[in-house]
């Protein structure tokens, strides 16, 4: 299963965003990402549906954040960014008539669930601003 960097991707943008003098084109955030700049459209699209960020188009155009960090969850992010898939599938479906198959992917599938609840229970927890902050914290003792 291929990993899923969305959400990674976005709150990186988000970051960024927030210490841009101006408004961060798509390009700009593509190159930071090392992706392409319909990536990144593609991207902030949902956040900007959310409220979270909007953009600008022509020159001095692009991303700018709608709301500050602390107004923003990583569960809104991860929802405004698709619901990409916290964990790769475990389950396999070899023989779906096999009781220890069934057994195997029943018992896998409820940790997942169990886990998945607890990961975005977390998510509503901690908000882009408080990453923000963290990443401060860490400037300073790495310039201490």
């Amino acid at each position: 299963m291929r990993t899923d960097s969305r959400l990674s991707r976005v709150l990186h943008a988000l970051l960024h965003m927030e210490h841009a003098d101006e408004p961060m084109t798509s390009e700009a955030i593509a190159e930071m990402l090392r992706t392409n700049p319909v990536v990144v459209r593609r991207l902030l699209a949902g956040l900007r549906e959310g409220g979270y960020v909007q953009s600008e188009k022509g020159h001095g155009g692009g991303w700018v954040l709608s709301v500050a960090l602390d107004e923003i969850t990583l569960l809104d992010v991860y929802r405004h960014a698709g619901e990409p898939a916290l964990f790769s599938d475990l389950v396999s479906e070899d023989d779906p008539q096999c009781l220890v198959e069934q057994a195997v992917n029943a018992h896998l599938s409820a940790t997942v669930r169990e886990a998945e609840k607890a990961l975005l229970a977390k998510f509503a927890k901690v908000t882009v601003g408080d990453l923000a902050r963290e990443i401060r914290r860490k400037g300073r003792s790495m310039h201490s």
